[in-house]
């Protein structure tokens, strides 16, 4: 089958992978989108668990105020540079996570958080494990792991806090 440029551009739309990385998975897959996409799911973990190790220096810290002003959060987001610190993709995965802490209150970043005598459900309890808002099918991890792929820098939730009005 012939790897057309429309098929690298949907497939990079969908995946946020390089364009030689793209073409690489339609020509193994044979043009099948579908698997091209879970090869390409499957590196961006490989990568995002190299760069685990890295030093998270830059970042920043993003606030979320809830429409009536009653909850809101802030989430420190932790990055390698300065530059990636200043993308839209990690903006946007700042502010996702800041909306994420607000709506389901998490009390932890993650399992390694836990103190050991507290006995607590992992998905309710930590950031991490829990089902992110805006695709349940999904854990808040692999968005993250998603966002590592496509910046190529190491990112980590440093901390959070939220706020609610009353308590």
């Amino acid at each position: 089958m012939k790897i057309t440029t429309a098929m690298i551009k949907d497939l990079r739309k969908q995946s946020g992978a390089g364009i030689m990385d793209c073409r690489s998975a339609l020509v193994g897959t044979k043009g099948n989108i579908e698997k091209a996409l879970t090869i390409l799911k499957a590196k961006g973990l490989l990568k995002a668990q190299e760069k685990a190790e890295r030093t998270t220096g830059q970042g920043l810290v993003e606030a979320y105020i809830h429409t009536a002003g009653r909850i809101g959060a802030l989430v420190e987001l932790n990055c390698e540079t300065d530059f990636v610190a200043r993308t839209d993709e990690f903006k946007e995965l700042a502010h996702s996570l800041a909306m994420q802490v607000t709506a389901l209150a998490p009390k932890y970043v993650s399992e390694e958080d836990v103190p050991e005598d507290e006995e607590i459900t992992p998905e309710e309890a930590c950031l991490l494990l829990q089902p992110y808002i805006k695709d349940p099918t999904r854990v808040v991890k692999d968005i993250i792991i998603e966002t590592i792929a496509k910046v190529g820098e190491n990112i980590r939730v440093r901390r959070f806090s939220r706020y609610e009005l009353g308590s």
